[in-house]
């Protein structure tokens, strides 16, 4: 079977109504017949029937035990950064994302998680910066969230920036 019939036969089919399109719910809690027992769902932020089904798919496409969904892209940034410990060490795109710059220098920095920020149109300068304290290499972490699906610290992915487009379109 082909990987775009495997995507659209995993979808699934809604009990209740039978549509094969997965209803939106836009409900914030869930029913618990007492204090922790529900029918797998108790808020939507934790969890919820629309992004668990989008969550299998992104894992099925994949091919992945499991995939995430976030609310934005800081949260999957924080998400795969308590993956680190302290005395590791992220290299990181020169013209980062505002609001990931601000993560790593006003929360993990202060955790012992250091940063280098590297010229990645360069690929010496980005040689030169891997360490033996390299877990994480993200070129592009606005895009992270893309990369909670394909995670590797042996051979992270490579995302293009668009400062990197720029250079190669020279």
């Amino acid at each position: 079977m082909k990987q775009q019939t495997r995507c659209i036969h995993s979808i699934p089919v809604d009990p209740l109504t039978g549509a094969i399109s997965t209803p939106i719910y836009q409900t914030s809690t869930f029913v618990q017949s007492s204090p922790g027992v529900h029918q797998g769902f108790d808020y939507a932020r934790s969890n919820n029937p629309t992004r668990l089904v989008l969550e299998n798919l992104l894992a099925e496409l994949e091919h992945g035990d499991k995939g995430f969904a976030f609310s934005s892209g800081l949260a999957a940034i924080d998400s795969v950064l308590k993956l680190l410990e302290a005395g590791d060490e992220i290299i990181a795109v020169d013209d980062i994302y505002g609001g990931a710059f601000r993560l790593f220098t006003h929360v993990y920095e202060k955790f012992g998680i250091s940063v280098r920020y590297v010229d990645t149109t360069n690929t010496d300068h980005v040689a030169k910066a891997i360490s033996t304290r390299t877990k994480l290499r993200c070129y592009s972490l606005c895009l992270l969230a893309l990369l909670m699906l394909m995670i590797d610290w042996l051979n992270s992915a490579i995302i293009v920036t668009l400062k990197t487009l720029r250079y190669v379109n020279r």
